[in-house]
């Protein structure tokens, strides 16, 4: 009985301890300032965009080129900072769209904290200042990159978007926790349940889905599962040879940019 004991007792404090420091799992905020020029978009200018508590956030914009291009509006994933995503939207770039590369209130020394309250909150920031420029909800396309992939859903499901573009999505962040720590009960400690596969119904425009099949990040079932609850039209792409971070090599750009010519008109 006494190893009993002794093993529930480290088996409890083993679960105490993930419980406590889940959200320095989740997020690894990056205090880099990346300026445009030096990760090859020269085009996009660094702007700052207020939100609550007196925070702004660092953001790179540049204009869509025409009335009717679309404008993709970035959130990245829990690691990095908006620099590294430069080379996912230069082919976007080139085609005229308009393009806002958002950082999270963690990054780039703005001074806040993560939590999923937070990352809502800094991407309704970034949709006002759309608006603020200008740009129709209905040619605003999110475009959610992993652990963003949530923030995207959310945005989509408050807003008559033009379009969903999912890279590497998840059905929720409870999935994703159990599927990781499968010998804990994570589903029921998670704090920030990110679950897009409640809200993804909510979303009336067309919805793109792009995923690794050799995606050990987030397992390609995960973007199944979340595909398959999502109302038409939506289409979905699962790369035989793709991981998690390279999707954009095998043709990512093009994909979405077919996609939003046949379905953004």
């Amino acid at each position: 009985m006494g190893y009993i004991a002794t093993g529930l007792a480290v088996y409890a404090l083993l679960v105490g301890v993930l419980f406590f420091v889940q959200r320095s799992l989740l997020y690894h905020p990056n205090q880099t300032v990346p300026d445009p020029v030096s990760f090859g978009v020269p085009e996009m200018t660094a702007v700052h965009i207020p939100v609550e508590g007196g925070l702004e956030l660092l953001a790179w914009w540049r204009a869509p080129q025409s009335d009717d291009s679309p404008v993709i509006a970035v959130f990245h994933g829990n690691a990095g900072h908006i620099g590294d995503r430069a080379h996912k939207v230069g082919d976007f770039l080139n085609a005229g769209y308009g393009v806002l590369l958002l950082s999270y209130r963690f990054n780039a020394g703005s001074g806040g904290s993560p939590s999923e309250a937070n990352l809502f909150a800094d991407a309704r920031a970034g949709m006002r200042f759309l608006k603020e420029q200008g740009v129709p909800e209905e040619r605003v396309v999110p475009f959610g990159e992993s652990l963003g992939s949530g923030v995207a859903v959310a945005m989509a499901a408050e807003h008559r978007i033009g379009a969903l573009v999912l890279e590497a999505p998840y059905s929720s962040m409870t999935d994703l926790a159990q599927h990781h720590y499968w010998y804990t009960p994570a589903r029921w400690l998670v704090r920030d349940k990110l679950e897009s596969i409640s809200r993804i119904d909510r979303v009336t425009a067309p919805i793109f889905v792009i995923h690794g099949e050799r995606d050990l990040v987030i397992p390609p079932k995960f973007g199944r599962r979340l595909f398959d609850a999502a109302p038409e039209p939506k289409e979905a792409h699962f790369l035989p040879e793709a991981q998690h971070n390279d999707l954009i090599e095998y043709g990512m750009a093009s994909l979405v940019i077919d996609f939003l010519d046949r379905n953004l008109k």
